[in-house]
């Protein structure tokens, strides 16, 4: 049986990837730096997971992971999911908070994508690193987080056009979507700088973001923005920085409009 590693599967797109991988056919290794939270997906989606503890800031835990995968099954699918969000300016940010969501949301792909690479170059496979909508333009009050998706969206391009010169047989896919209605995202609805997230017209559900990212293992598409139309308007926008910035105000006005504050 093939095998798939998630981590940040303890909840929300993390625990939904593992559901339909799992539902795929796969063995999937349900990782969490919350130990717990990892062994209640596990719980809830059957015999075909394993918890395991995984903080995606320390790349041994990412070849452990590996490791643990491989001992069930070629390795097959990697997804990079675990990541930090906190809506500050960014100077507000403490040092830690800053060191906390660069490490987390970048390093901790880099690091689960070199584990990944190294179990999987022999016979190939999949790594889905989860960016965001902010990876494509600039997102007031989340200044520090959006840099974070910026780096990914560019890592992941940079890795596949990496293993493709190298003729190793792994597909890198970036996901990109606009807010989802996760606990990380309800955790942050009463911070003033969160308003931007909310703009959108409704927020994501979790299973349809799951559902379009796994589809990925059908494809060879590199970047996947949900939606499409969204991430249409900010690349665009984002040509134009000044107006940019005045139309992200507007946004964040709408936003604040529309935040939920109970």
């Amino acid at each position: 049986m093939d095998t798939a590693v998630v981590t940040g599967a303890g909840r929300g797109i993390g625990r939904e990837i593992a559901r339909r991988l799992a539902a795929r056919g796969h063995h999937v290794l349900v990782t969490d730096v919350d130990l717990a939270a990892a062994e209640e997906t596990a719980e809830l989606l059957g015999e075909r997971t394993t918890p395991m503890a995984l903080d995606a800031r320390d790349p041994e835990a990412h070849r452990a992971a590996a490791a643990a995968a491989g001992e069930r099954g070629p390795l097959a699918v990697w997804v990079n999911n675990a990541g930090i969000l906190r809506t500050l300016k960014t100077w507000e940010h403490t040092d830690d908070e800053v060191r906390l969501m660069v490490e987390a949301n970048l390093l901790g792909v880099v690091y689960g994508s070199r584990a990944a690479v190294e179990a999987m170059r022999s016979h190939g496979g999949h790594i889905i690193n989860m960016a965001s909508m902010s990876s494509f333009g600039p997102v007031p009050g989340l200044a520090v987080y959006g840099a974070t998706k910026h780096a990914v969206l560019g890592f992941t391009g940079s890795l596949q056009g990496d293993l493709e010169h190298a003729g190793i047989p792994i597909r890198v896919h970036a996901v990109c979507p606009d807010g989802v209605d996760t606990g990380m995202v309800r955790e942050r609805q009463k911070d003033p700088d969160a308003a931007i997230i909310f703009s959108a017209p409704k927020l994501l559900e979790p299973a349809d973001v799951a559902e379009k990212a796994v589809a990925l293992l059908d494809s060879t598409k590199i970047v996947l923005p949900i939606p499409a139309s969204r991430a249409w308007l900010t690349r665009t926008m984002a040509a134009f920085p000044r107006a940019d910035l005045r139309m992200l105000e507007l946004f964040r006005k709408a936003g604040e409009r529309k935040r939920p504050t109970a």
